[in-house]
């Protein structure tokens, strides 16, 4: 028993200062430059009072008290998450199992049998009925992690259970900017239909008055059926914003994972809280804590434990069975003293010749390059993403002055064509082109504000969001 403890300390001794043939890991250089462009159209990066997204939580970033609600609930039912959180446990549960490797299995076993020997098979001439009894406490073929492989693979599966963990808070914020930017959809066709049926009345109402004074001669048949033209016009387009608005609706509850309560639903775009201000901070190393970019580092770093198991596995393997116990020919004899029984049996396999080793430490290291092409792929897509939400956040706000500009200018000329076509001045074909022109004008202003919202979201989601 002595021996077989000191054996047994000996090998977890071994164990512990087992050795790793991994390389070791350096981060490979971002591809990309260390600062953000400037230039006209990025205007100023950093400011003294926005903070960057890894100061602030998604709560503070998204102020609208509705939103908030909804992005919550979205949390807590959508599918895609669950499934992802989901996968996060299982890869946990996976390098739970690859790390038991590094530990011996100790079974408790009992056995009994009898059995009768013929008289022509004993040495007596006499046939023989005999019973075996016994009790043991074993490990059965534990691999002694000299080479590190086992200690590679527990390695390589932490760090695709840590890269799991990373996809899923990237689907989290994912989640979090695709409501938003479904809710601020929404409110902004809710404004458009306001404006549209606005629109309509106005149009019905000029309709009516024409075709009064056509009813008295004073106005031409063709203005009258311009008139209706621009009726018809607003028409549909109150049916296809009916029609989007339900639409809107239908992709936030799929979001949302569960019918979203009409007061939640938001208001007019005009109505929202505003969006907190945010800056990419000083240096675009901020993108390497995008949750992507860390799980792409992750799968780098597994597959550089690859490598190190693909190594260890061209040395050669020890394991050790052992048992210890007692047998007797009587159940009763057990535990009596001079029963106990032992078995040592170490064994060692030393690889002479395998092709198919050498082509799997081959792979590993193709595996490796192809994991640093992708982290670096992710590194520039997510400075050309960031860099493009740059560019219009440094332009979309001169953008919304000129339109809202235009939108005055138009506004004072449809009014000053209806004056005059009212005084008998011009015709209706001016009144016509400026309100078309005002309508349009007053849409793609609509347009303009949510795109600078959903480029916010767009820029905070690019930034890596927020806890």
């Amino acid at each position: 028993m002595k021996r077989i403890s000191l054996y047994i300390l000996c090998t977890i001794v071994l164990l512990l200062g087992g050795c790793t043939m991994a390389p070791k890991y350096s981060r490979p250089a971002a591809p990309v430059p260390a600062d953000w462009p400037t230039g006209e159209a990025y205007g100023k990066t950093q400011t003294a009072t926005a903070k960057t997204v890894a100061e602030m939580k998604w709560e503070e970033f998204f102020t609208d008290a509705g939103l908030q609600k909804v992005i919550v609930t979205a949390l807590k039912n959508n599918r895609d998450l669950r499934l992802a959180t989901l996968n996060v446990e299982k890869a946990r549960a996976l390098y739970g199992v690859q790390r038991a490797e590094l530990f011996p299995v100790v079974n408790a076993t009992g056995a009994g049998s009898k059995g009768r020997t013929p008289a022509d098979l004993t040495y007596t001439g006499q046939e023989t009925t005999y019973n075996q009894y016994s009790v043991n406490l074993g490990v059965s073929a534990w691999e002694i992690d000299f080479f590190g492989r086992i200690r590679s693979l527990k390695d390589r599966a932490l760090e695709e259970y840590l890269a799991t963990d990373q996809a899923r808070r990237s689907a989290q914020i994912l989640l979090i900017s695709t409501v938003a930017n479904a809710y601020l959809t929404l409110a902004a066709d809710r404004e458009s239909i306001k404006l549209t049926t606005s629109t309509l009345d106005a149009q019905e109402h000029a309709y009516k008055l024409i075709r009064k004074r056509c009813d008295v001669g004073i106005a031409s048949e063709i203005d009258l059926r311009r008139a209706q033209s621009q009726v018809d016009t607003a028409r549909g387009d109150v049916a296809r914003y009916t029609q989007l608005i339900a639409q809107d609706e239908n992709a936030l509850q799929l979001l949302v994972g569960s019918p979203v309560p009409p007061a939640l639903l938001p208001p007019e775009l005009g109505n929202l809280r505003p969006l907190r201000d945010i800056s990419p901070g000083l240096s675009s190393e901020v993108l390497l804590n995008r949750p992507d970019i860390l799980a792409a580092e992750h799968r780098l770093l597994a597959a550089n434990a690859s490598i190190g198991a693909a190594r260890a596995a061209l040395f050669p393997r020890i394991s050790l069975t052992t048992t210890f116990g007692t047998a007797s020919a009587d159940l009763s004899g057990l535990f009596r003293d001079g029963s106990s029984t032992w078995n040592f049996a170490p064994q060692i396999i030393i690889p002479i010749f395998d092709a198919r080793a050498w082509s799997l430490y081959d792979l590993t290291k193709v595996e490796k390059e192809i994991a640093i092409t992708q982290y670096e792929r992710a590194i520039q897509a997510a400075f050309r993403e960031t860099a493009d939400a740059l560019a219009v956040q440094g332009t979309v706000d001169r953008q919304i002055e000129a339109q809202q500009s235009l939108v005055d200018a138009y506004a004072e000329t449809y009014r000053l064509s209806t004056v005059r076509y009212t005084k008998g001045i011009d015709g209706y074909l001016s009144v016509l082109d400026a309100q078309r022109s005002l309508y349009g004008a007053q849409k793609g202003l609509i347009s303009l504000r949510l795109f600078r919202l959903t480029n916010d979201v767009n820029l905070y989601k690019t930034l890596g969001g927020g806890a």
